[in-house]
């Protein structure tokens, strides 16, 4: 059985930093690519960023590059996002999510594509 749990969200402050942990079990933890999206109210789930645990190859959309990282570890299979310089925008429910082929560059990103969920995080960004 799959879960995959999320912990680490939070209300900050705008330029404050949250790390979120996704812990995984059932899945062959090495060969999945994993990662983070998210969805805030009235809007379309988004993806965040995500990593290949093949090839340790990372994705982001643009505007979280430069003020999220997103890294792994292994040994306990889980993942991390560490998100530094909130913005009120970051705001949302923050999903971990994972899928284990994934074909085109394009769908790293693509909430459609993940089939394996977590039951998400509140982040909320407010002066």
């Amino acid at each position: 059985q799959v879960q995959l749990v999320e912990s680490g969200g939070g209300s900050v402050q705008p330029g404050e930093s949250l790390r979120l942990s996704c812990a995984a079990s059932g899945i062959a933890f090495d060969v999945y690519t994993i990662g983070w999206f998210r969805q805030a109210p009235g809007k379309k789930r988004e993806g965040v960023s995500t990593i290949n645990n093949k090839d340790g190859s990372t994705y982001y959309r643009d505007s979280v590059k430069g003020r999220f990282t997103i890294s792994r570890d292994n040994a306990k299979n889980a993942i991390y996002l560490q998100m530094n310089n909130l913005k009120p925008e970051d705001t949302a429910i923050y999903y971990c999510a994972a899928e284990p082929k994934i074909y085109y560059t394009e769908d790293y990103l693509h909430p459609g594509v993940f089939g394996f969920w977590g039951q998400g995080t509140q982040v909320t960004v407010s002066s």
